[in-house]
């Protein structure tokens, strides 16, 4: 049995009677070396530290000892923590958990906010552009003592310098700290003395939260799956927590954006050729606190690409080969989704659902703008739509 123990910056004297127990009785103990620092003599375990990379080593873990096995970890190990891995790795049956209180609880307490309206973000592994947000409040668990300053910086350059920014260090031990301000205030003015045990609370301001982006919130040259098709086309994708997009033909990535805010865990590979676009994406990814992989152009970039659960073609349907290749790495029961302006793309499109099936659909969107002293309606260019499930 594999026994995880979570513990707080105060160590052994803000343990419950339990865990404090099972530390006392272990025979091997792993973990990080300020986890088990914070162990006192009591505790007379074999202390083994976590090796870099970890992935492999949980693999020997259970090669190490004849009973239990024992691992210290920061707060509830279940909150972005090592228990969710070891679980998946060996098993509930073969895993328990002693939770302490986490430090996204105890931030909550210092702020005053309430857990259930709080989004936690963790910076621990990923890069500090996923914790950029348009509005809400947050509480985000740092790296180490250059994330503060690293994300501030970053919601300074999106237009959020005025987001209240408050550092918690070292929550719940003897040198608790807390400082507050602003992003602006902290990208401009770092401290230097900022403690690697450190979450941030933050309040996203201006707060422009909306369920689809405008089309202003993408930089383009033009290439952009506009607003009301945009909609469209994510509801005919239809993506689920966790699902990954390949955009082919990407443009701004306007539709990869959409796609990995629509549920936690989406993620999206952007095939563009043009290398200023691929910029433009990435841009467009971090302001909207997402993160996409691009490539070159379809379908050479296919090769080495984790593999799709949903496909969008936004451009390049009269490239020979491109909508064969990308029916070739649908998985069963995937989606795929291919739009069309131009007569010799609507073509493919029609031989397409001949061929496979599927949905061919066709939209046309006006918009009212001024014609002299009154009101007219000014079309925009009609959009063919082919939607198929791969069987």
């Amino acid at each position: 049995m594999i026994i995880v123990v979570g513990i707080g910056a105060d160590g052994m004297s803000g343990l419950c009677m339990e865990s404090a127990y099972e530390l006392r009785r272990a025979t091997i103990i792993y973990g990080s070396k300020r986890q088990l620092d914070l162990l006192d003599d009591t505790v007379v375990a074999t202390r083994r530290e976590w090796p870099s990379p970890l992935l492999p080593a949980l693999e020997r873990i259970l090669e190490d000892a004849a009973g239990d096995i024992h691992v210290i970890a920061s707060g509830d190990p279940l909150l972005h923590g090592i228990g969710g891995t070891l679980i998946r790795r060996f098993g509930n049956d073969n895993v328990r958990v002693l939770p302490h209180v986490s430090s996204v609880t105890l931030a909550c307490a210092r702020m005053g906010w309430s857990v259930h309206d709080t989004e936690v973000i963790s910076l621990v592994t990923a890069e500090p552009p996923t914790a950029v947000r348009r509005g809400g409040q947050a509480i985000v668990l740092s790296r180490n003592r250059t994330t503060p300053t690293a994300l501030a910086s970053l919601l300074a350059a999106y237009g959020r310098s005025e987001s209240e920014f408050t550092v918690l260090e070292q929550l719940g031990g003897p040198c608790e700290r807390r400082r507050d301000g602003t992003a602006g205030d902290w990208a401009n003015h770092a401290p230097v003395d900022v403690d690697d045990l450190n979450v941030l609370a933050i309040r996203y301001l201006p707060d422009e939260r909306v369920r689809h982006l405008p089309d202003d919130a993408f930089a383009h040259d033009g290439q952009i799956t506009k607003y009301g098709i945009r909609a469209l086309t994510l509801a005919a994708l239809a993506p689920v927590p966790g699902e990954r997009l390949w955009d082919v033909g990407a443009g701004s990535g306007s539709i990869s954006v959409e796609w990995c805010r629509s549920f936690r865990g989406c993620t999206a590979v952007a095939f563009e050729r043009d290398e200023r676009r691929r910029t433009r994406i990435a841009d467009n990814a971090a302001a909207n606190g997402v993160t996409i992989e691009t490539r070159g152009a379809a379908p050479d970039g296919f090769d080495g690409a984790p593999l799709p659960s949903a496909i969008f073609i936004g451009g390049g349907l009269t490239r020979p080969g491109l909508l064969d290749s990308c029916l070739k790495f649908l998985p069963v029961g995937g989606r795929l989704v291919a739009n069309a302006v131009t007569v010799e793309s609507e073509a493919v499109l029609a031989q397409a659902r001949s061929q496979h099936g599927g949905e061919l659909r066709r939209f046309q969107h006006y918009h009212a703008e001024p014609l002299g002293g009154f009101t007219g309606w000014r079309p925009q260019h009609p959009v063919t739509q082919w939607a198929v499930v791969q069987r």
